[in-house]
């Protein structure tokens, strides 16, 4: 089988996967009843902003009651909460497969939109800017210091480090970014507590980018404090021990150089395991740092989460399950590419 054929076949396994998860999740919903009480919640909401927008309109009551009754039975026609859960199931399935949830109950975006696709598409961004940052200077800082502290076992560094990484696992990220705002914030007055923007924002959008660096500041240094630990020590257990293989000893008994033999030897054959870490940590952080984004109140995905299960949002909640689940099918398939590239056992 070739490579692209390979591929394919990878990508039509995970893309089955992905619906497999996806019709499943639907025919649960349905089954329980939750997925009635989504459309009705939908409907509801729906039928309460007609009502605002016809009621300056209309001043009869009984005639205002029964344009928002003809208006709900439409509704109620249009997604199909007259017919039982199983006979709306392919409707049902291509609402969460394109995100046409509706409306969420209480989110809203900065312009005052409550369709969840809207929100998500705004608290997207401001998630990469923190979280996937965040990891994206973890992984760095981890590789860098993780390759060359399993080059030099058992020194002072080496230890430092392997108890640097138990107290850096081991500390809550919300606690650590409690003491950050309290020292910095309240006592220092260096960073602000919180948030996204000053108010008011600047209007330069220049000044506006700083102005989000400066607010971002606090929660990626707390977020790569509470990682970076984990990632320097795996890191170095995964080098560490292909370094001590018979391939790497054979390698060294013939003489080659030892440049050559960590980047030949060792550092192609870690490859695959750190990344998988990698890649797997930035599609996970898609998904947000809910305590830290909370405690920061900063307005991105893992807020957002928060805020759905805070407030009983099933339609927001299916909406951001299944996101996750798709960023994670493709860095599943983005991970089969990067292996077919820097291991040639796979390519064989």
């Amino acid at each position: 089988m070739g490579i692209y054929t390979r591929l394919l076949v990878k990508a039509v396994s995970l893309a089955l996967v992905l619906l497999g998860v996806l019709f499943f999740m639907v025919v649960i919903l349905g089954a329980t009843g939750i997925s009635d009480r989504i459309l009705s919640s939908i409907v509801n909401e729906e039928v309460r902003l007609y009502r605002q927008g016809i009621a300056p309109q209309i001043r009869d009551p009984a005639a205002l009651e029964e344009a928002v009754a003809r208006y709900r039975e439409e509704l109620v026609r249009s997604y199909g909460l007259e017919k039982p859960w199983y006979e709306r199931l392919p409707d049902m399935f291509l609402r969460v497969l394109i995100l046409e949830l509706g409306r969420a109950r209480y989110a809203q975006t900065f312009a005052g939109s409550n369709k969840i696709s809207d929100i998500i598409a705004e608290r997207l961004p401001n998630t990469v800017i923190l979280v996937t940052t965040a990891i994206a200077i973890n992984f760095l800082i981890g590789i860098l210091l993780g390759v060359r502290i399993a080059a030099k076992p058992g020194t002072r560094l080496d230890r430092a480090t392997s108890f640097f990484s138990a107290i850096s696992y081991a500390v809550p990220t919300w606690w650590l970014g409690i003491i950050f705002i309290l020292i910095f914030a309240f006592y220092l007055k260096l960073f602000p507590y919180g948030g996204l923007y000053s108010s008011p924002p600047p209007q330069d959008p220049f000044l506006r980018a700083l102005d989000v660096l400066w607010h971002a500041t606090l929660p990626i240094t707390v977020l790569v404090l509470v990682n970076v630990g984990l990632t320097i020590y795996v890191t170095r257990t995964i080098v560490l021990n292909i370094a001590q293989e018979d391939f790497v000893n054979v390698a060294r008994m013939k003489g080659l150089p030892e440049r050559l033999v960590n980047r030949r030897y060792i550092m192609r054959t870690a490859a695959p395991p750190i990344l998988t870490n990698v890649i797997l940590g930035l599609a996970g952080s898609i998904g947000g740092a809910i305590l830290t984004e909370t405690v920061f109140s900063w307005p991105g995905m893992g807020s957002l989460f928060f805020e759905a299960i805070y407030q009983s949002d099933e339609a927001l909640i299916l909406s951001l399950v299944y996101m996750f689940t798709l960023v994670y099918v493709v860095a599943r398939f983005v991970l089969e590419v990067l292996y077919t590239i820097v291991d040639p056992r796979v390519r064989v």
